[in-house]
């Protein structure tokens, strides 16, 4: 366990290296010219009706641990049509004081090795390298002293003009105590699966091209990552909500921009409960050094590319350590309509 690096505290390495480690390393050249920008949605807190029922989770041809294919049966819920943006963050925080895990640090006794600096208020920011030394997570990730969802890259930056973008920096009790105020919760990675493949089994949540018609479905990495982002898609970076194609359940940015929160612990090798949660929940836990809980997150993010990661599908899982934000990291909550 790394405690030494300034870099990035242990939490980061122990979650982001289980994620990443089995990654395919290939590359392929874009020739796409930049699209132009289309006009983003304007956010609101409208929630979408899902109907229940069954569907096969997973994906045989994916990671490992998409390979176990499960039937599986949900309820009716209702589901967050977008993310959750700094704006609907903003006014939690001004109703109830809240203040999230990165603006309060780490706490000494709860993580003894990490060097005393790495426990200040401040979070895991993505910083490109200058030039392509290897695929490991050390060459990209920094932790930022001062960086939350009020100051995304750091004490420097901030959210204004940002209103619309997913808010992020969010521990999973962050997200939670959010979900609650809402008179919501967080989706089960069945849940959220299911809401994401709309009724299809294909690769993507639009079919099983990446890019039909040479169209950009969601905001992912273009270029050779971590060195070249080029924005083909009219981001290079975090893009405001709604801003690409919605799926047949009319949800926006399932796929990509910001990976989401699930209510779901993290084992390689799942296990559904059956009957234990309305959501079909399912089980596992792993432990990792430092690392107390990890659970999974879904959907990919802005940093997912061809070359690296390849999880901007509805299947792909990933572990995230629950103390933990990123600033790609966010969520959206649902209703469940049983309770």
């Amino acid at each position: 366990m790394i405690a030494t690096e300034k870099k990035i505290y242990v939490a980061v390495f122990a979650t982001l290296f289980i994620s990443c480690m089995c990654a395919g390393v290939y590359y392929l050249a874009s020739t796409r010219t930049p699209q132009q920008k289309v006009e983003c949605d304007s956010p609101r807190h409208k929630k979408i009706f899902i109907k229940g029922g069954s569907f096969i989770i997973g994906d045989n041809s994916g990671y490992p641990e998409e390979r176990v294919r499960q039937k599986i049966t949900l309820d009716d819920f209702y589901i967050d049509k977008y993310e959750v943006t700094n704006a609907q963050f903003s006014e939690f925080v001004e109703a109830t004081g809240y203040v999230t895990l990165a603006e309060r640090g780490l706490s000494k006794e709860a993580y003894p090795n990490i060097d005393d600096e790495l426990l200040a208020p401040g979070s895991a920011v993505f910083s490109p390298p200058e030039q392509f030394y290897s695929l490991s997570i050390m060459n990209w990730w920094q932790f930022v002293a001062g960086a939350n969802w009020r100051h995304p890259e750091g004490p420097a930056s901030s959210i204004e003009d940002r209103e619309h973008y997913p808010v992020v920096h969010i521990a999973l009790a962050d997200a939670k105590a959010y979900a609650k105020w809402k008179g919501s919760e967080l989706p089960s990675e069945a849940e959220w699966e299911y809401a994401a493949k709309a009724g299809t089994d294909a690769r993507y949540a639009w079919g099983d091209e990446a890019y039909p018609n040479d169209i950009f479905m969601a905001n992912t990495w273009q270029g050779r990552f971590p060195v070249m982002g080029t924005g083909e898609d009219g981001y290079q970076f975090i893009a405001p909500v709604g801003c690409f194609p919605e799926n047949e359940n009319g949800l926006l940015d399932m796929i990509g921009n910001v990976w989401e929160w699930t209510d779901d612990s993290y084992l390689a090798e799942r296990k559904v409960i059956q009957h234990s949660h309305p959501g079909n929940a399912l089980e596992g836990k792993i432990k990792t050094g430092d690392v107390e809980e990890v659970h999974v997150i879904k959907g990919g993010s802005y940093l997912c590319a061809q070359n690296y990661c390849l999880r901007y599908r509805p299947a792909a899982r990933q572990p995230q350590e629950t103390g933990l934000g990123t600033n790609h990291l966010g969520f959206r909550t649902i209703k469940r309509i049983s309770r």
